[in-house]
C-alpha cells in the first residue's frame, strides 16, 4: 500500500478553502501491522476515504498491492476489506444474510464456512438469525467487522474499530485480526486507544493538520523520548507550574522527569506543596506520552522521519 503526496483541500462556501491533507508520503509493507495515529481532525479518516474510493485526492496518488485506486479501483476495492468508524448497516436483513450479500457484492461464492468461522471467531454465532435492527451497538460493530472480512482481503483497515465498545469485543477482536495478520494480512489501524497501537503495531505514523509528523517503526518512538514518567494518585491540588505540566485523569498524574535528580525535585516540591500521595511509581514513557510531545512540538530528536519508501 503507498501514499504518495496525497494532498486534499475542501472548498467552503463563499470559496475559502480547507486543507485537509497536504502531502502525505508513507509506504505499508505486505504483512505489516501499521498504525495511524493524529488528534481529531488530522486527516486520518479523509485518507482512509481516499484509499476506499470514497473521496477523490486533490493531488498525489494511492495504491493497494500496486493497483491504482482511481485508475484501477475494482482491483484496489477487492483487495480491502475496510470497517468505518460510523455504524452503518441494513435493517432489513439478518446478520447472515448481511454477510452472505456482501460476499456477492465481490463474486465469492459458497462462503458458508467462511462465514460460519466469522460468526463465531467475532462471537456472533447465537445472532446469525436476528435481524440488524435487534442487535446492540456492539453487536453492530462486530458485524462490520465480519463484512469487512468476509471476502477474504489482503488488506485490512480498521477505522477506529473499538470506539464504544466493551472489553471482551476488543480481546476478541485483536486476537482474531493478530491471527489474520500472522497469516499474511496486511493491517492499516486508526485508533485513539493508544495502548492497542503500541501492542499491536509494528510501525506508526502521526498525523498532524494534515501532515506526517513522525514516522518510526514504534519501538524507535517509544525509545526516542528521553524521559520517564512519575505516577501517582492524589486527591490534592497540585502546584501551579507542575499542574501545567502534569496529564491528570481523575486521581492518576502523570508528571515526565529527566533522569533521577529531576525525580527527586519533583517529590520535594509535592511534599513541600502538602500534596498527598498514593501509589506512586516510576515508569518508562509509553506511547500517549509520545504522542503527546509529539503532537505539542514535533517528534523527538533521536527518532528521525524515515523516508516514504
Amino acid at each position: 500500500m503507498r501514499f504518495d503526496a496525497v494532498a486534499k483541500t475542501y472548498r467552503r462556501g463563499g470559496g475559502s478553502e480547507v486543507r485537509a491533507l497536504t502531502g502525505v508520503s508513507f509506504d505499508i509493507q505486505p504483512g505489516e501491522f501499521f498504525g495511524l495515529l493524529g488528534p481529531n481532525g488530522a486527516g486520518k479518516t479523509t485518507l482512509i476515504s481516499i484509499l476506499a474510493g470514497l473521496s477523490r485526492a486533490s493531488s498525489g496518488r494511492v495504491s493497494v498491492l500496486g493497483h491504482d485506486v482511481v485508475d484501477d479501483y475494482a482491483a484496489a476495492r477487492k483487495c480491502l476489506g475496510i470497517v468505518p468508524q460510523e455504524l452503518v448497516f441494513d435493517p432489513f436483513f439478518s446478520v447472515r444474510e448481511t454477510l452472505k450479500i456482501q460476499s456477492g457484492y465481490f463474486g465469492v461464492r459458497n462462503n458458508e464456512a467462511w462465514i460460519d468461522e466469522l460468526l463465531h471467531e467475532l462471537g456472533l454465532a447465537d445472532k446469525a438469525n436476528a435481524n440488524m435492527r435487534q442487535l446492540s451497538g456492539g453487536m453492530k460493530r462486530r458485524v462490520l467487522v465480519a463484512q469487512a472480512l468476509v471476502h477474504r482481503p489482503p488488506v485490512i483497515v480498521l477505522d477506529e474499530p473499538t470506539a464504544g465498545v466493551d472489553v471482551e469485543l476488543r480481546q476478541t477482536l485483536w486476537a482474531f485480526i493478530a491471527r489474520l495478520n500472522k497469516q499474511g494480512h496486511t493491517v492499516l489501524l486508526t485508533t485513539h486507544y493508544l495502548e492497542e497501537a503500541e501492542a499491536l503495531c509494528g510501525r506508526i505514523a502521526m498525523l498532524k493538520q494534515g501532515e506526517v509528523v513522525a514516522l518510526a517503526r514504534t519501538a524507535n518512538l517509544l525509545a526516542g523520548t528521553p524521559h520517564q514518567m512519575l505516577r501517582f494518585k492524589t486527591d490534592d491540588a497540585l502546584p501551579p507550574e507542575l499542574a501545567s505540566q502534569a496529564r491528570v485523569t481523575g486521581r492518576i498524574v502523570q508528571l515526565a522527569a529527566h533522569g533521577a535528580g529531576e525525580v527527586e525535585r519533583l517529590l520535594a516540591r509535592l511534599r513541600e506543596a502538602r500534596v498527598r500521595v498514593e501509589d506512586l511509581e516510576i515508569g518508562r514513557a509509553d506511547l500517549e506520552d509520545v504522542f503527546l510531545d509529539i503532537m505539542r512540538g514535533g517528534a523527538p530528536a533521536s527518532v528521525p522521519l524515515e523516508a516514504a519508501a
